[in-house]
């Protein structure tokens, strides 16, 4: 699936002379983690994030008047000031797994989606939570299988027919490499209907023939 299918679209963006004061007023209400920031001809320049506002707001420790004397130039602040220039962005026919794979690795909470310089959305770390739930099936509940494999060609076609022949459908079918076994796959099967079999019917099948990892009754 696409970025374009689990972006926010109505994105909440910052111009360079956006005051910071109103960014912090807007980031509180709509509960916000970053603001785009675009020119006046919608080209993404920067981005803030909700650490570069705190960062830049007095704290809350300081008594009395301190606290206006020393946030005085917050007034004059701008989201140019503060902003991180040339952040992170994807395009919005990127896969959604190449997204959460630059989330991880920049340690970023969102990116900006830009189409030939245009901010046309953002993608966060909710829509990405979001697309995984939906392609795994979640919403549909069942249950879940996780299934070591052998290695050998067709070893998941194995799987699936087995169940298939069984009368036995699923939600989703997932594979990964095995964190803990170097060259070792799982794969991880949502059952959608049992048919006429019950969960510990389908766990004496795998076991028997298959390394099962686990089994959750219902998803």
């Amino acid at each position: 699936m696409l970025v374009r299918d689990w972006m926010t679209v109505n994105v909440i963006a910052l111009g360079v002379n956006s005051s910071v004061l109103d960014a912090a007023e807007i980031l509180r209400e709509k509960n916000i983690r970053q603001f785009p920031v675009i020119d006046s001809a919608g080209s993404l320049v920067g981005i803030v994030s909700d650490r570069d506002i705190r960062d830049a707001m007095p704290s809350k420790f300081i008594p009395g008047d301190a606290v206006v004397e020393s946030g005085g130039g917050l007034y004059t602040l701008t989201a140019g000031d503060i902003m991180t220039l040339d952040p992170v962005s994807v395009p919005p026919d990127a896969a959604m797994t190449e997204v959460a794979d630059i989330l991880v690795k920049h340690k970023v909470g969102g990116l900006p989606v830009v189409d030939r310089g245009r901010l046309e959305g953002i993608i966060t770390q909710l829509d990405v939570l979001r697309f995984l739930c939906a392609s795994a099936g979640s919403a549909r509940g069942g249950a879940q299988f996780g299934i070591r494999m052998d290695g050998s060609e067709g070893a998941l076609a194995d799987i699936l027919c087995d169940l298939r022949a069984r009368g036995i459908a699923f939600n989703s079918v997932f594979t990964a490499v095995d964190p803990n076994r170097c060259g070792s796959r799982n794969a991880y099967v949502t059952i959608a209907d049992l048919g006429d079999k019950s969960v510990e019917d389908v766990v004496e099948l795998l076991q028997s023939k298959y390394t099962l990892l686990f089994y959750v009754a219902e998803g």
